[in-house]
């Protein structure tokens, strides 16, 4: 199996490599970046071919994996759709909703698998809270409250430009993610409020939202940029459940779960996961059987629509229903 990628601006897209790189039946095509000095430095590093066109990359490919500035998803995935091949493209989806809804319109139309880059809910500690929740050890969720901390990342990330905003783009769409799969919910109303209070930058590093779910529950998010240099890992996503039977702590980074049951005592449980090595052999998989991914188009366009939404809450100064 041949996979390409389209555009190396994202970090993530290095690790992504490796783990393609570690899969014995699958190769990597080639990549295609629309900055010549930062492709050319890639495929040095990856042992890899470039390419100077991007629909030529496309054809030689079975599935692209888009991991370019946010701004430009849309045209690397109209691009695959089009040619039939499946896509795993970086998070967010894009920078507007209406970019995302036609990403997603179009993978339908050419019968392409479009799969989100969230490896947070491959983690089996998410999986093993879902367990927890749906057996009513918690008892009826109450609230939760969430965390996506992280390094300030420089570049193109601090171009509104080429990324549509700061923290609150970057750090907001993988807590949606886990909590909408978690309790089979949608997020109803935000309201947010944000700044540049750590770095000069040209977009806000700190943010604070808090929403009303479908399933009635509130919930905070803190997704700034605010974890020092000195820290020894670079970020972390938390989420802490509160239900009337017991709470439950997930440290998804770290790999920890905790739970505290009234019914059922305390327990800790760690984990080893290599996310992005699991979310890269699910799209492999993907490919070849032709299945519906785990993290699809949609979740990445529900949770796009919070993002846009929060923005939207901060100019108004309000609480914005989610649309």
């Amino acid at each position: 199996m041949k996979i390409g990628i389209l555009g190396i601006a994202h970090m993530h897209a290095y690790s992504y490599a490796r783990a393609l790189n570690g899969m014995s039946n699958v190769e990597i095509s080639g990549l295609y970046d629309d900055d010549e000095y930062r492709m050319n430095k890639a495929c040095r590093d990856l042992g890899i071919e470039s390419f100077e066109c991007p629909e030529e990359l496309v054809a030689g490919s079975d599935g692209v994996i888009v991991t370019s500035e946010n701004s430009t998803h849309r045209k690397f995935v109209e691009i695959a759709a089009r040619k039939g091949k499946h896509v795993l493209c970086e998070k967010p989806i894009a920078t507007t909703v209406e970019d995302a809804n036609a990403m997603v319109e179009i993978c339908k139309e050419n019968k392409v698998k479009l799969q989100m880059a969230f490896p947070v809910r491959y983690s089996a500690s998410v999986r093993k809270a879902k367990e927890i929740i749906r057996a009513g050890s918690l008892g009826v969720i109450i609230n939760l409250v969430g965390t996506n901390h992280g390094r300030m990342p420089g570049g193109w990330f601090t171009d509104p430009e080429l990324s549509g905003g700061g923290a609150v783009m970057d750090h907001t769409v993988h807590v949606v993610d886990i909590v909408r799969w978690l309790l089979d919910c949608e997020f109803s109303t935000v309201y947010a409020t944000f700044g540049t209070l750590i770095h000069d930058i040209q977009v806000e590093d700190c943010g604070l939202e808090m929403f009303k779910l479908s399933t009635g529950q509130y919930m905070t998010l803190d997704c700034s940029w605010s974890r020092p240099r000195a820290h020894p890992y670079w970020g972390d996503v938390t989420l802490r459940i509160v239900g009337t039977k017991g709470t439950l702590f997930l440290d998804i980074f770290n790999s920890k779960i905790e739970v505290y049951s009234n019914e059922n005592g305390s327990s800790w449980e760690n984990y080893g996961d290599n996310l992005d090595q699991l979310m890269i052999e699910e799209f492999v998989e993907v490919i070849s059987s032709g299945r519906s991914p785990f993290t699809t188009g949609e979740d990445g366009l529900q949770a796009l629509k919070v993002v846009c939404s929060a923005y939207r809450s901060y100019e108004e100064g309000r609480e914005t229903e989610i649309v």
